[in-house]
């Protein structure tokens, strides 16, 4: 019996900006850019991640999306687990801004899937 290898399951996170952000002073927004670069990077790094693609919607979609539509950003990854999703995730509980976690400031979900392979004709 042969075992075959696990394939990366394929996850699409997508991030939403909240009022609370929009909120703070100008000279407080660093902050949280700085802390969303931990998240990134974090997110990069995390053991068997391999980053696709990312999408930045900021510059057409303005303002706040509470309902989670339309998001803000995007990142398209394949990841080993869904342990490491919820690691990805879970980023934005540990993540803090002058005693805040980062999720005061934004909210996330994962669609997880599988890479959707194109048949030849």
């Amino acid at each position: 019996m042969t075992d075959t290898p696990r394939r990366p399951l394929r996850v699409l996170l997508c991030g939403a900006v909240l009022q609370n952000f929009f909120d703070l002073p100008s000279t407080e927004i660093g902050k949280v850019w700085q802390a969303t670069g931990q998240l990134l990077r974090g997110i990069r790094d995390l053991p068997g991640v391999s980053i696709l693609g990312t999408i930045d919607d900021d510059e057409t979609m303005v303002g706040t999306s509470p309902t989670g539509w339309p998001w803000t950003f995007y990142i398209l990854a394949d990841m080993p687990d869904r342990d490491t999703v919820v690691a990805a995730c879970n980023l934005l509980r540990t993540i803090e801004i002058d005693g805040y976690r980062l999720w005061r400031y934004m909210r996330f979900e994962a669609r997880i899937g599988r890479e959707l392979v194109i048949p030849e004709l």
